[in-house]
């Protein structure tokens, strides 16, 4: 059958989605930490990149400093986290990694939304009146929008794809499938965690540009 009619046999297989370490077990843990990882990645880079690309000051810094979290691998994060203290805080070491992973592009989409909205827009709503916080949500806001979607994608997709490395320091999520492929000799299982895990990851950005599509402020102005 092949490689992948192996991994196809063992994704059908019924047993392998139930228990502790079945599949449903698996797609839990890994939505759970990807979820909380995105969301305080947002927490953090968004209110920033949104408040500096309004003012228009230090934005080019602030997504300088962000760019380290790019430069540094997300393994060796877990590493130093699984030797410190924080080893036997559960998921914390894999969630704090993974922010790092994520607020770059959350905080560089955004600021450039920000910042690339027509100046002019801008000043002719100032000349209407508008005070700060009305310009942000009704101009600024609303224009950045397609940007700061791209981010949000593409850190959604990241943070769900690398999720998987928290295996190799004992952490859950659909990483563990292939840990335990590769520990068993199981190609099949190795391959088709692989599976799951690009799948996931292609239908998070397909429900965030649906998600997009359907919150997005332009559409429902039009």
């Amino acid at each position: 059958m092949g490689v992948l009619g192996d991994a196809w046999t063992w994704l059908v297989t019924g047993s392998n989605w139930s228990g502790e370490g079945g599949i449903w077990t698996r797609l839990t843990e890994h939505l759970y930490v990807s979820g909380v990882a995105l969301g305080i990645a947002c927490l953090i880079a968004l209110p920033v990149a949104f408040l500096l690309g309004h003012l228009g000051k230090g934005g080019a810094l602030a997504v300088n400093v962000s760019n380290i979290g790019r430069a540094v691998p997300v393994f060796a994060v877990l590493a130093i986290f699984m030797v410190s203290p924080l080893r036997s805080a559960g998921y914390v070491p894999t969630i704090v990694a993974l922010v790092l992973f994520a607020v770059p592009p959350l905080l560089t989409n955004a600021y450039v939304g920000m910042r690339e909205v027509d100046r002019a827009v801008v000043e002719a709503a100032r000349g209407m009146g508008m005070s700060g916080p009305q310009l942000f949500l009704r101009v600024e806001l609303p224009l950045a929008y397609p940007l700061v979607m791209t981010g949000l994608r593409s850190a959604a997709v990241q943070v769900v794809a690398t999720a998987s490395i928290a295996a190799m320091v004992g952490q859950g999520g659909l990483g563990r499938i292939i840990t335990a492929g590769f520990n068993t000799y199981d190609t099949a299982q190795v391959v088709a965690g692989a599976v799951l895990v690009a799948l996931l990851a292609l239908v998070v950005e397909g429900a965030l540009v649906l998600l997009g599509r359907v919150c997005s402020p332009l559409r429902k102005s039009a």
